[in-house]
C-alpha cells in the first residue's frame, strides 16, 4: 500500500511498494529510463490501484493528470516489449525509440518542475529578509565635498540657452591644388638637356625641379624617351644614382 507522504500533494511524494522495488515513484521512473528496472517486471495495475488510494487521501488535479500521462506512457512501452518478437511490424523499433524520447521529455520536464519548486521556495525565503539601511559614517561623510552654487532663474535660464542654441559650423578647410606639371613641356626639356650633353643622371635633370611633381613628369619624360628608342638607362648600383644616356641620332 502506498504511504501518505508529509508534504502537499505532489507526484514527488508518492510512494510505491512491488515485489522488484520500493521507494518513490520519480526513483522508479529514474530506474526505468536508465534501464537498470525491466518494464515488463512493473506491475503497473499494482502502481496504479496505490496512486487512488494516495489520491484519496489527498486529492490534486494537477498531480492526477500528470500521473495519468506518465501511466500512459509506461502501459505503451510494456506492451511493445511484451509484444513477440514475430508479430512485430518492420517501425517497432522506430516507435520504441519515440517512446524513449518521450519518455526522456518527461523526465525531463519533472527535472525542470523540481527546480522551479526550489527556486520558488528560496524566493519564499529570501522575502523574508529585510536589509539594513546604514547611514554613511561621519569620518567618511567629512571627506566629501562642499557643493555650494548660487545662481538666480534668470542666470540659469541663461546657461540652458547656451547649452540649447546653435552651434556655428566650423570654417571648412579648402585645399590649394598645386598646378600640375606638363608632360610635353618637361618630355622637351629632358630631351633638349640629353641631346646638348648626351648623357646625365637623372639628379642632373631634376636639379631645377621646382616641386615634386615636375620631378615626377621629368621621370615619365624619361620613361616615355626608353620607349621610343632614344635613351638607354645604367645603374651599376642598387639605390645608385641612375644615368641616361641618349642614343637616338642628333
Amino acid at each position: 500500500m502506498a504511504r501518505p507522504p508529509s508534504t502537499p500533494a505532489e507526484l514527488d511524494a508518492f510512494q510505491v511498494e512491488l515485489e522488484v522495488f520500493q521507494g518513490p515513484f520519480d526513483l522508479l521512473l529514474q530506474l526505468i529510463a536508465r534501464r537498470q528496472l525491466d518494464i515488463t517486471e512493473i506491475a503497473l495495475a499494482q502502481v496504479t490501484d496505490e496512486f487512488i488510494a494516495h489520491m484519496r487521501r489527498v486529492p490534486d488535479l494537477s498531480t492526477t493528470t500528470e500521473f495519468l500521462v506518465v501511466a500512459a506512457t509506461l502501459l505503451e512501452m510494456k506492451a511493445a516489449q511484451l509484444l513477440p518478437q514475430t508479430e512485430r511490424d518492420p517501425g517497432v523499433d522506430e516507435d520504441l525509440s519515440a517512446r524513449d524520447l518521450l519518455f526522456s521529455r518527461l523526465l525531463q520536464y519533472r527535472a525542470f518542475k523540481g527546480v522551479a519548486e526550489t527556486i520558488r521556495e528560496r524566493l519564499s525565503q529570501q522575502r523574508l529578509a529585510v536589509p539594513r539601511s546604514v547611514p554613511l559614517e561621519p569620518q567618511f561623510a567629512q571627506l566629501l565635498p562642499e557643493l555650494v552654487w548660487q545662481t538666480t532663474p534668470e542666470q540659469l535660464a541663461a546657461l540652458a540657452l547656451g547649452v540649447l542654441a546653435e552651434k556655428p559650423r566650423p570654417d571648412q578647410a579648402q585645399h590649394v591644388n598645386r598646378p600640375g606639371a606638363s608632360l610635353e613641356e618637361e618630355l622637351a626639356i629632358v630631351e633638349k638637356r640629353l641631346r646638348r650633353g648626351r648623357e646625365a643622371t637623372f639628379a642632373d635633370l631634376v636639379q631645377d625641379a621646382a616641386n615634386v611633381a615636375v620631378v615626377v613628369t621629368r621621370f615619365l619624360a624619361v620613361l616615355e624617351l626608353y620607349r621610343r628608342g632614344d635613351v638607354q638607362f645604367t645603374q651599376p648600383q642598387e639605390l645608385g644614382p641612375l644615368t641616361i644616356r641618349w642614343e637616338a641620332p642628333s
